[in-house]
């Protein structure tokens, strides 16, 4: 549906754009992810027409649109702040694009409230932005951007002011919403448990380039570098080399703790003496004070360094006989504070072979 291709957005000599290109589907939640300064605002910002690229080209079902206007580009965007009119009512907020290309009275009258239904809203028509919460606002937003129903939905980090609480109810709305009205959604946060919660596809962008783009799950478990694997999530990363290369089994040497084994990541070309990182995530280490080793497994000892406790589990930091930290994580599924393990206690902590992925440093 819409086409990216090899945009570049330079301002003065800095880059914030280098190349980019990217296809996003029909009926997609697509999110675009990175720190900030990575250029997803202003890839957003493109593709809505706030801004022109240097280079480059953007195409929705095939055609150009960069000569385009923002008026009169079949899309919408919703801001952070819901950019809502404080001195109109509800109904007047959602009414004004329809007023301005012409709408009669009798059609505004109908979409607004078919959009206030959409969103849940069907009492708010007669009230004012201020006396909304901001989940309410939030909602009156995305029911004004899709009342004249928009090809494209654009959503530029719409629920950063909200508190966690709320923004989890507002992360589940979005998913239904957008299930409902199949429009394709462009998402952009710097979030990662938002991303990996919304979308069908993740961008993830780091100094103007895509570094990766795939399904959620995929992001999460096979990484294509250490800034992917170190940006989604916890990770442990393990410097290492690649010592020899057997079947599906990679035996690599970490610097400080000997040679494990992982297995060949996919689509990897992996060399002997090539250098290497192992990504492990957190909940795929197994810690306790004595481990019995099974076959398939690395086992390794060390002492409980730091501990911190985040309600629904423990995250252990654990010293390893190379001075390294690794994290372990341990459910708190008894009742009260859960402490399992001091700090100065010694453990063992281990991993499956197929519980870590590799990327070639």
């Amino acid at each position: 549906m819409l086409e990216i291709k090899e945009i570049t957005r330079n301002f003065d000599s800095f880059t914030a754009l280098d190349k980019v290109s990217l296809s996003i589907e029909a009926g997609e939640f697509f999110t675009l992810l990175g720190p900030s300064g990575c250029g997803k605002t202003t890839l957003l910002r493109l593709i809505a027409g706030f801004d022109q690229p240097d280079g480059g080209d953007i195409l929705l079902d095939g055609k150009s649109i960069i000569a385009t206007p923002p008026e009169r580009r079949p899309l919408h965007t919703i801001f952070q702040n819901y950019a809502l009119f404080p001195h109109m009512t509800v109904a007047d907020n959602i009414a004004f694009p329809l007023r301005m290309v012409g709408c009669k009275p009798d059609e505004i009258d109908q979409r607004v409230a078919e959009a206030l239904e959409d969103v849940s809203l069907p009492d708010k028509g007669k009230h004012y932005p201020e006396a909304l919460s901001g989940g309410q606002k939030q909602r009156i937003a995305i029911a004004r951007a899709l009342v004249n129903r928009p090809r494209l939905l654009l959503l530029d980090e719409p629920l950063s002011a909200l508190d966690a609480k709320l923004r989890e109810q507002m992360q589940l709305e979005l998913i239904k919403l957008q299930q409902e009205i199949g429009i394709t959604f462009i998402y952009v946060t710097h979030d990662q448990g938002e991303a990996l919660a919304l979308s069908h596809r993740i961008a993830v962008m780091n100094h103007g380039t895509i570094a990766q783009i795939d399904e959620p799950s995929r992001l999460y478990s096979y990484p294509n570098s250490r800034f992917v694997a170190d940006f989604i999530g916890q990770c442990n990363l393990l410097a290492g080399t690649v010592e020899q290369i057997q079947n599906d089994r990679v035996r690599v040497e970490l610097k400080g703790l000997g040679p494990v084994q992982t297995v060949i990541p996919p689509n990897a070309t992996i060399e002997a003496g090539m250098a290497c990182t192992l990504t492990l995530r957190p909940e795929k280490i197994r810690i306790s004070s004595t481990l019995t080793q099974d076959e398939g497994e690395v086992h390794l000892k060390g002492v409980v360094h730091d501990m911190l406790y985040l309600g629904d589990v423990t995250v252990y930091k654990v010293e390893l006989a190379n001075g390294m930290l690794v994290e372990a994580l341990l459910a708190n599924s008894s009742a009260g504070r859960a402490r399992f393990f001091e700090v100065g206690d010694q453990v063992e902590v281990a991993w499956g072979f197929e519980a870590g992925h590799l990327v070639m440093d």
